[in-house]
């Protein structure tokens, strides 16, 4: 007697409203030992503070192990909040800690948008918020951006012909993928338009330490009441840690507590302790982020070095800050199509395409020089040059 199979497991709304990451989707090319990867956004694995995180978590458990490992509170390590209070010129009411910046992103959506709510983002976005928005249900409103990053007149424009978005969301310092920084007069515009309309901006701020070039401008959460921060240790001690924030109003704090509650009762109580103990360490962390400037800025010149000498004046591009990518234009090639032959010659790199949020130019990229030794960046550049003419482009 045949066996009846079992009917298919169906799926609610949600997880259908997204594609995978196809940055994601790259890593497993990138672990592939004959391929130069430029595809990922991962820092430099040479870069992590081992001794200082092994050192804490030695101390941490010698000291105070029941604490340590023990449940703690859903808002976060006291100490690690008040640190991030003090960064931000905040209250520590206002500092919620989560598994890296990406769940702090999650939380203020689902504080603030229902399915069919409007959010704004500069286009080309950043794809991890483009999926948290799209699961959400909400529809995204793609606002060009240039050299000063999201055209704020374009959205002032929007917004008086009747758009009425429940979050803006900017990565004002090094953007990613372009890695621009908002200007100014546009934070000043968009504050304002804030406080006019009613939004809230979400400002997402993972790479603000590694600029080595110019000077920031004001940060947005100073100019109105209207600004919820996103911060991550990721990016200046090490991404295995997952320990992010979120600043937030004090009531929107509040209830993002609430829903952490909901979601995963804490962040870890360990990795938070670890964190803490670093981060706070006197004498480490300015020398440590001085080390980390000097260390991307000498390989984001590596790289722009060998893409000058290897491709002349036909990858456009602008000098990044800081940062860790260089976002750049091929015109009249179609990048989805060059990746295939970039990684049959040994290297690989993020189509512009999988940043858009509306449909655009195909003939951007994304190279990053955070992993990748300077021979290396100068080599992936050589096989980048010799994709371009690969037969398969040629059809």
């Amino acid at each position: 007697m045949a066996v009846k199979a079992p009917p298919s497991i169906r799926l609610a709304a949600a997880p259908q409203r997204i594609a995978s990451s196809a940055i994601r989707d790259l890593l497993a090319v990138a672990e592939r030992p004959d391929v130069i990867s430029l595809a990922g956004g991962l820092p430099s694995p040479a870069a992590f503070p081992v001794d200082a995180i092994a050192e804490a978590t030695a101390c941490l458990l010698a000291d105070d192990p029941a604490g340590a490992l023990q449940y703690s509170a859903t808002a976060g390590f006291a100490p690690l909040r008040a640190w991030v209070a003090g960064r931000h010129d905040a209250d520590a009411d206002q500092v919620v800690v989560t598994h890296g910046s990406q769940q702090a992103l999650e939380l203020v959506v689902r504080a603030l948008v229902d399915p069919g709510d409007v959010i704004a983002l500069a286009d080309p976005g950043y794809v991890g918020a483009v999926q948290a928005f799209r699961l959400a249900g909400a529809s995204l409103l793609g606002v060009p951006s240039d050299g000063d990053g999201l055209q704020v007149d374009l959205l002032a424009a929007r917004l008086a012909a009747g758009a009425r978005p429940a979050l803006v969301y900017v990565v004002a310092e090094l953007d990613n993928p372009t890695g621009t920084t908002l200007s100014l007069d546009r934070r000043h515009a968009l504050a304002a338009l804030a406080d006019r309309y009613g939004f809230v901006i979400l400002d997402d701020d993972p790479y603000s330490a590694l600029r080595w070039a110019g000077e920031p401008p004001v940060p947005l959460r100073s100019l109105t009441d209207r600004v919820v921060t996103l911060g991550t240790t990721s990016k200046v001690l090490c991404p295995g840690l997952r320990v992010g924030w979120a600043v937030a109003p004090l009531e929107l704090a509040a209830q993002l507590v609430v829903l952490k509650q909901a979601v995963d009762l804490q962040t870890a109580t360990l990795t938070q302790r670890i964190a803490h103990r670093v981060l706070a360490r006197p004498g480490f962390l300015e020398p440590h982020i001085l080390r980390l400037r000097a260390t991307y800025e000498a390989q984001c010149a590596a790289l722009v070095t060998a893409l000058d000498a290897e491709l002349g004046g036909r990858l456009l591009f602008d000098l990044p800050s800081g940062g860790m990518f260089v976002w750049a234009r091929l015109p009249g090639v179609d990048t989805s199509r060059l990746l295939a032959a970039a990684i049959d010659e040994g290297t690989a790199f993020v189509p512009g395409a999988a940043f858009a949020v509306t449909p655009g130019p195909t003939d951007t990229l994304r190279l990053s020089f955070a992993t990748a030794s300077p021979e290396d960046l100068a080599e992936a550049a050589t096989r980048l040059a010799r994709a371009l003419n690969h037969p398969n482009l040629r059809h």
